[in-house]
């Protein structure tokens, strides 16, 4: 017999695939211009100038024997200043000390931006500062201007836009029973004059939720519907005298009826008042 013939069985080996990583190339951040920190110390010209608007011929303030308490340090530091010392801390100076006067001329004291002992002293550490002086800085009193002129005018727009019974409740509130006398352009007219004048308080009226229910318990007992007792501890009815209310103790009697409204029991009692008032 023919013998067979072994097949020779080729076994493929696996290919291996190389995978190569593209490596990622990271950005480096691009340098910044190095901002000035806030608290950081500018070299200028500063002057400074009594508060109140304040005048005299001359105003001298202490130049010596005054304190500055070190937060970091964690104790006062006395003060001093000498015109030949680059320090106003008595403990860091070098020899001599020649005191000089630190004098206001007619309310005001300029000092050079090369006087920087003595401006550190005045804008940093002297303990009248923002009492007897302030130091004038343009920029920040525009901004407390900016922010003034913006509160008004949004107290003015505010009053323009409010219907005429809050109008009224604000306007109770400032000149109080005399509001019942003036017509409705008279109203207008002083709702505006009131807002320009007193815009943070015009807003926080305008804002809030219980003026115009402390107005309504006014005009309740105005209308002769409701009425105080004499010793303000309670809202009576008009009518009868029959008690409607106790006022909590230490608490303005009208904040207290406002808030008494919006309970189950008020809510039914003011309704029924609106209803009197209205007819």
């Amino acid at each position: 017999m023919a013998k067979k013939q072994k097949t020779k069985v080729e076994v493929e080996e696996p290919q291996v695939q190389s995978v190569v990583e593209t490596p990622q190339v990271v950005e480096q951040p691009k340098a910044r211009e190095r901002k000035k920190p806030k608290d950081e110390w500018e070299v200028k010209d500063r002057l400074y100038v009594l508060k109140n608007g304040k005048k005299p011929l001359s105003r001298s303030i202490k130049s010596a024997n005054v304190y500055y308490f070190d937060e970091e340090k964690g104790y006062e530091r006395e003060l001093k200043y000498c015109q030949n010392q680059k320090t106003p801390f008595v403990d860091e100076m070098k020899g001599d000390q020649r005191l000089e006067h630190i004098i206001f001329r007619s309310g005001n004291l300029f000092v050079e931006r090369e006087k920087q002992t003595l401006q550190k002293l005045l804008s940093l550490y002297h303990p009248h500062k923002d009492h007897i002086y302030i130091e004038h800085q343009p920029q920040k009193i525009a901004a407390e201007e900016i922010e003034v002129l913006e509160t008004e005018v949004e107290a003015l727009v505010a009053a323009r836009n409010v219907d005429i019974d809050m109008a009224e409740a604000i306007m109770r509130v400032e000149i109080g029973s005399k509001v019942s006398d003036l017509s409705s352009k008279e109203l207008r007219r002083d709702l505006l004059i009131f807002a320009k004048n007193n815009p943070k308080l015009f807003l926080e009226l305008a804002d809030d939720e219980n003026v115009m229910l402390r107005n309504f318990g006014i005009r309740a007992v105005e209308a002769g519907i409701l009425r105080l007792s004499s010793d303000q501890r309670n809202f009576l009815w008009g009518s009868n005298g029959r008690k409607l209310m106790i006022i909590p103790f230490d608490e303005h009697p009208y904040t207290a009826l406002a808030a008494w409204f919006k309970t189950d029991e008020g809510m039914e009692i003011y309704s029924n008042i609106e209803k009197r008032l209205n007819s």
